[in-house]
C-alpha cells in the first residue's frame, strides 16, 4: 500500500477536537498533514457531512480516525473515495442499520453504566462529579476536571442516527481497544473490532486514551498509513 500522508481526526461525544492535540503534534512531527474535524454532535448525518467536507479538502488519500461516537461518524463518512483506511480508537463501529443506541442497548453483564444525565432540551451531558472516573481515569485530576466542565452537549438525535453503509465493510480498518474503558466496555470494543475484521491493538487506558496515550494512538495511525 502506498504510504498515506493525510490524516483526519474525528472526536466523540461530550468533547471537542482539542483532545487530539497530542496525537496531532506527534503526527505533524512525522510529516503528516493532519486535520481535526469540529463536528457539532447533533446528528450522525450532519456530523458525517462535516467530516466529508474535511476529507474532500485533502490532496490525496486519507486515514480517517474516530474516537468513541466518532467511530460511528467515520463508519458513515468513510465511504468517501479519498478514505483509504479507518482507525477506531475505543470507538463504536456500527454496521448498516445500527446506531449508537442499538450498540449500547445490551451491555455485557457487570459493565459499568456511564453517568449520563437525563436529557435536557434534546441534549446529554455526563455527571461532572463522575466524569473523571468514567471518562478520564488516567488523566491528571485538573485536566479531567477541565474536560468535565467544558463538555460539548451531545444531541440525542446523534445517538439514534443509523449507519446507511458501513465503510469498514469495504475499507481496511484498525482498532485500539482501551482495556480499562468505563464508557464503552472493552468486551464490546473487542467484539466490534472482530466483526469489522480490524487489525487490533490493545492498551491499558481509560476512554480518554487518545489524550492520555497519544503516542500509542499515533503509532497505530502510522501503521494504518502504511509507513
Amino acid at each position: 500500500m502506498t504510504a498515506i500522508r493525510n490524516v483526519v481526526l474525528v472526536h466523540g461525544g461530550f468533547v471537542d477536537g482539542s483532545g487530539w492535540q497530542g496525537v496531532y503534534d506527534l503526527l505533524k512531527s512525522d510529516g503528516f498533514n493532519v486535520s481535526v474535524v469540529q463536528h457539532p454532535t447533533l446528528t450522525l448525518e450532519g456530523d458525517a457531512a462535516a467530516t466529508r467536507l474535511v476529507i474532500d479538502a485533502q490532496d490525496g488519500p486519507v486515514v480517517l480516525v474516530g474516537h468513541s461516537y466518532g467511530g460511528a461518524v467515520i463508519t458513515e463518512a468513510g465511504n468517501d473515495e479519498k478514505v483509504a483506511a479507518l482507525v477506531y480508537i475505543a470507538a463504536f463501529a456500527p454496521d448498516k442499520g445500527e446506531s449508537v443506541n442499538t450498540l449500547i442497548a445490551n451491555p455485557p453483564p457487570g459493565a459499568p453504566v456511564p453517568p449520563i444525565l437525563p436529557p435536557q432540551d434534546g441534549f446529554l451531558l455526563l455527571d461532572r462529579e463522575k466524569f473523571a472516573a468514567s471518562f478520564a481515569a488516567d488523566l491528571p485530576a485538573k485536566q479531567a476536571a477541565f474536560m468535565a466542565d467544558s463538555q460539548l452537549p451531545w444531541g440525542v438525535d446523534a445517538l439514534s442516527g443509523m449507519v446507511t453503509d458501513a465503510a469498514w465493510r469495504s475499507k481496511p480498518s484498525w482498532y485500539l481497544v482501551s482495556s480499562e474503558d468505563r464508557m464503552i466496555p472493552p468486551p464490546a470494543q473487542r467484539a466490534m473490532a472482530e466483526r469489522a475484521g480490524a487489525t487490533v491493538a490493545e492498551a491499558h487506558g481509560s476512554h480518554s486514551i487518545y489524550v492520555s496515550q497519544p503516542r500509542t494512538v499515533a503509532e497505530l495511525i502510522v501503521e494504518a498509513a502504511g509507513t
